[in-house]
């Protein structure tokens, strides 16, 4: 995205948050403080990263961790952290916490259908099932080409979502698209032509935020983000093969012992990773990466993990 249109993007948002209720808006932002020992730690493992693929530029990874082994100061070290990033499925994190807020509000129906939609949305990855969960959010549907006026009553609302984490505090989520294999057509196509941003954007210090949340207990309610995080816990040592099979992404990196819980995104440019990861000698920590134009290269994430298990003390 453009300096032009960051800053009209910045200048909505800014509008957006000042018609919201005030308790709403001033949610701190800042989940975990900047720690320099954190920082040292990241610095080091993106250091490692480039020195073992050495076309790895500095601004083609982002990687935000957080120490969770006092979850009651919660301590953060980035490289670009607030730098917003194209997420590919990581979105699909989003949504699910969304869809979790909207049914404990009462906005829309816990019903089975729901429940499997979610499930294979983060499970397996599926965007078909990322779709139908969009839909039930902000009450739109893909379809034949709209009317001017229409499409922006539709485009408006499609950022439900957005506009949500934007009460929350999030400076960089734009949750308003649907992900795609063949796609998209009719009015998904239309927006994209006449709306700005027109593609889905995370920063990894703001998935590392919800992640954080959901593993503290603190997205939506202590019993909804079990019941996200559950739907995440992977096995990193498995050898079967699944959308977000961990041989692709941070979890084959990890020691004997250890335990995962994540959500990875994959596209031709993209390749993403976002973990919960507890060891076997008690560290527990948030690991965000996003690499970008290096997207065959899986061995990236596992450079970043392994310094990252390594230099964490």
């Amino acid at each position: 995205m453009n300096a032009f249109l960051r800053a009209q993007l910045l200048f909505a948002t800014v509008l957006f948050i000042s018609a919201v209720p005030r308790a709403l808006a001033q949610v701190p932002a800042d989940f975990a403080p900047p720690a320099p020992r954190l920082q040292a730690v990241v610095d080091s493992a993106v250091a490692e990263a480039r020195r073992q693929f050495p076309k790895l530029q500095a601004g083609q990874i982002a990687v935000t961790l957080v120490d969770l082994r006092d979850p009651a100061r919660p301590a953060r070290g980035s490289h670009r952290g607030g730098d917003q990033i194209y997420p590919a499925s990581v979105i699909k994190l989003f949504y699910l916490a969304a869809a979790h807020r909207w049914m404990e509000d009462g906005r829309i129906a816990d019903t089975p259908e729901l429940r499997r939609a979610m499930s294979d949305m983060i499970v397996h990855s599926y965007n078909e099932a990322t779709h139908y969960v969009i839909d039930l959010l902000t009450g739109t549907t893909s379809g034949p080409e709209l009317p001017e006026a229409e499409l922006k009553r539709w485009f408006d609302q499609r950022n439900a979502v957005t506009r949500w984490f934007v009460e929350l505090g999030y400076r960089n989520a734009i949750a308003h698209k649907k992900p795609w294999c063949e796609g998209p057509y009719g009015r998904e196509s239309q927006a994209i032509k006449a709306f700005e941003p027109k593609r889905n954007f995370l920063s990894t210090d703001d998935t590392a935020r919800l992640m954080t949340e959901v593993v503290l207990e603190k997205c939506v309610s202590a019993k909804r983000s079990g019941e996200m995080l559950a739907l995440m816990k992977r096995d990193p040592f498995s050898k079967e093969k699944d959308a977000d099979s961990q041989n692709k992404f941070t979890g084959s990196a990890l020691p004997e012992g250890a335990k995962l819980w994540s959500k990875a995104g994959w596209t031709s440019q993209t390749r993403h990773d976002c973990a919960y990861v507890e060891l076997a000698d008690g560290r527990k920590f948030v690991l965000v990466t996003f690499t970008e134009s290096h997207a065959n290269e899986r061995g990236i994430l596992h450079a970043v993990a392994r310094k990252v298990v390594a230099d964490l003390k």
